[in-house]
């Protein structure tokens, strides 16, 4: 004689009706909490970078793992999960569409700081050369990470090795954002094969500074 069957757990019939308003007023909640914490957080913080990155991702990690335990823990409530479900969507969008342009913004306005593009003359960028003993190559330089806005003026041009033998020549001394400059490697003749470090850096007052580098292969 065979055990009766248990039944199948029960799951609330869907109702649009029912689940429509929750949700709505669970993604009005998110959208809500967004926009409360960014406009809290520019009235408290006075500082274009310090603190703004965790602001960007709190509300969508928040609304995201929020959302869905709420939903989960409440799978027998149509509303409830509805809220949940709405707080999700809201962690998508309009959170983190937004927290994205946010963290772009800090990206493009110098708050992950600077960097330097070394690349050919069809714009390709590179890491790494490679030269024979007496060669030269020429490349171009540009400042990344900063803007004319945040960082206006020039910046000083330095350029180091590792050896004596291979040296960087900046034929500018100066450069400003979104400008190229030229950038000479040259191995100097009988230099031995293998690897060598150079670096080029702009700096442009303390604590600001846009450095490269770049893996120079001497080959026969």
């Amino acid at each position: 004689m065979t055990a009766p069957l248990s039944e199948p757990p029960s799951f609330p019939e869907f109702r649009a009706q029912q689940a429509l308003p929750a949700f709505l007023l669970g993604w009005g909640l998110g959208a809500a909490l967004l926009f409360g914490v960014r406009g809290l957080a520019d009235a408290l913080i006075t500082d274009p970078c310090r603190g703004r990155t965790l602001i960007a991702l709190f509300v969508p990690l928040l609304l995201g793992p929020g959302g869905f335990a709420l939903a989960a823990l409440h799978r027998g409530s149509m509303r409830r999960a509805a809220l949940g479900l709405g707080l999700v969507v809201a962690s998508l969008f309009p959170s983190l569409y937004v927290s994205a342009l946010d963290i772009g913004k800090l990206r493009t306005g110098g708050c992950a700081g600077g960097y330097l593009v070394l690349s050919t003359a069809g714009e390709k960028s590179v890491s790494r050369v490679q030269l024979r003993a007496g060669e030269s190559r020429e490349l171009q330089g540009r400042i990344g990470g900063y803007t004319r806005d945040t960082h206006p003026g020039t910046f000083q041009l330095q350029g180091k090795s590792s050896v004596p033998g291979i040296q960087v020549i900046l034929p500018r001394p100066q450069t400003r954002v979104g400008e190229t400059f030229p950038v000479r490697i040259v191995a100097a003749p009988g230099m031995p094969i293998n690897t060598y470090t150079v670096n080029v850096v702009a700096t442009q007052g303390q604590g600001i500074g846009a450095p490269a580098t770049l893996e120079v292969d001497v080959r026969p």
